[in-house]
Order: C-alpha cells, then sequence, then structure tokens
C-alpha cells in the first residue's frame, strides 16, 4: 500500500466561513505549501462554508475535515454537520479552537443524547451550557498543556507536556465531563489548573480536538505536529481509498 510521504495528494475540507481578520485563515496556506515542502504531505485543500457544510452530501469525498476556528460560524447547525460526518463516517477530524468547542457539543449531543445543551457564544441566554465563558480570556496567550501518557495527542506530539498559543474566550465546563466520559470521548489534555484543553475520540482513525491553535504556532514555516499528523492521516486515507476492492 502507497504511504504518506509519496506524494498522494488527499482531499482536505476546511470547514468555516473564511476572513481575512482571521489570523489562523490567513496562515493555513501558509502551512499547506510547507507540508508539501518539508513534510512530502500533498493537501488539496477547499473551504466549506458552514452554511454549505449542513448539508449531508458537502463533504463526500474528503480525505480530513478540519474545522477552523472563527466563531461564532455563520451556521452552528453546519458546523455541528461536518463533525458528526467526519465521526460516523472514520474521516480523519481536526478541530481547532471553536472547531473544538463544537466537537465536543456534537458529542454531547448525538452520542450523549444531551440534545439540550449549548455553546454560550451562540446561546448566552440558555439555561444548560456545555461551552461556557472563560474565567480569563485566553486571547493572544501561550500556556502549558500536559498530556495524558498513552494517548493520541501524545504520540503526535511526542512528548507530555506543551506550549501552546490561544486566541479564544469559551472552553468546556465541568458538569458533563463524566457522561462525556463514559460514552467514550477522551480528555488527553488539560492547562496547570486542569481545564480541559484537547479532546480525542479512541477507536476513530484520527480524531482529535485542541482548544489552542497549533495553527499559529511558530511562523508558519514548521507546520505543528497536530497539524502535520491530521495531514499524514488524510494521505493515508486517500492511499487506502485509492486501493481497489476486489469482489
Amino acid at each position: 500500500m502507497p504511504q504518506p510521504g509519496n506524494f498522494w495528494t488527499a482531499r482536505l475540507a476546511l470547514v468555516g466561513d473564511r476572513s481575512p481578520g482571521v489570523r489562523a485563515h490567513a496562515r493555513i496556506p501558509e502551512l499547506l505549501d510547507a507540508l508539501v515542502q518539508r513534510d512530502q504531505l500533498a493537501l488539496d485543500a477547499y473551504w466549506i462554508p458552514t452554511r454549505e457544510a449542513e448539508s449531508g452530501g458537502s463533504l463526500a469525498g474528503f480525505d480530513a475535515v478540519w474545522l477552523v476556528p472563527g466563531s461564532p460560524y455563520d451556521s452552528e447547525a453546519g458546523a455541528i454537520a461536518a463533525v458528526r460526518t467526519a465521526r460516523e463516517a472514520g474521516i480523519p477530524f481536526l478541530g481547532t479552537c471553536g472547531g473544538f468547542q463544537h466537537a465536543v457539543l456534537e458529542f454531547a449531543r448525538d452520542v450523549c443524547g444531551l440534545v439540550g445543551l449549548e455553546h454560550a457564544e451562540n446561546q448566552p441566554e440558555a439555561e444548560d451550557l456545555l461551552i461556557v465563558p472563560l474565567a480569563c480570556s485566553l486571547v493572544g496567550h501561550e500556556g502549558a498543556v500536559t498530556v495524558e501518557a498513552g494517548s493520541l495527542a501524545e504520540r503526535v506530539l511526542g512528548a507530555e507536556r506543551t506550549l501552546e498559543r490561544y486566541h479564544c474566550s469559551y472552553g468546556l465546563g465541568t458538569p458533563h465531563l463524566d457522561a462525556l466520559r463514559a460514552h467514550g470521548l477522551r480528555f488527553s489534555g488539560a492547562d496547570d489548573a486542569g481545564d480541559v484543553r484537547i479532546a480525542e475520540l479512541p477507536g476513530h482513525p484520527f480524531f482529535l480536538a485542541t482548544l489552542f491553535q497549533p495553527e499559529l504556532a511558530g511562523d508558519g514555516t514548521r507546520v505543528h505536529p497536530i497539524i502535520r499528523a491530521l495531514a499524514a492521516a488524510a494521505v493515508e486515507h486517500a492511499a487506502k481509498s485509492s486501493v481497489p476492492t476486489h469482489t
């Protein structure tokens, strides 16, 4: 079977509402170029607006889904649908910042059955919030993250502690964490206060969500290990999909 690095081109869906005012959106094309030049990982990327992502077929044929920062999204339903499609179809998935928040929200609603949970940025008056305002905004901040041994995050990062950059004002509340864990979601990274910063889904080919923004690491010429791992998973998915089946 062809292996990542042999210039198999994978199709990447960048789900989000592209804007020149979002720094992460401007950085992503640089990272895609660096993946080819430094890592021989070629991704054919397409921006999918969140309203377009509401359609169940909008992500057909993609080898990876990246729910990018930039919330509040034009369509919460579209962001949720993108997560659901990647989770159920076994498509490699990465959610960063707002993507993390909506990945956990999708899991809570669709897997745990907690359909009444809301995101405070979208429904600030809701009684039952899963995503809540942070006590201290992390916009423009850096912070240490401790990663659980044996997790996907640890394998990707190659370390149990990392320093990461943030640009968010919302995070995961604590009341429903046990229910999420009981249904299979793993919280594999936390800050020094114990607040969740990474979530992953064991048993999925590649499903990782981070409240921090790995796309903002460095100057854009060297790709963060998490983004490199998504690219490798996408290329592997493309290679597997290209292998003919015999009956």
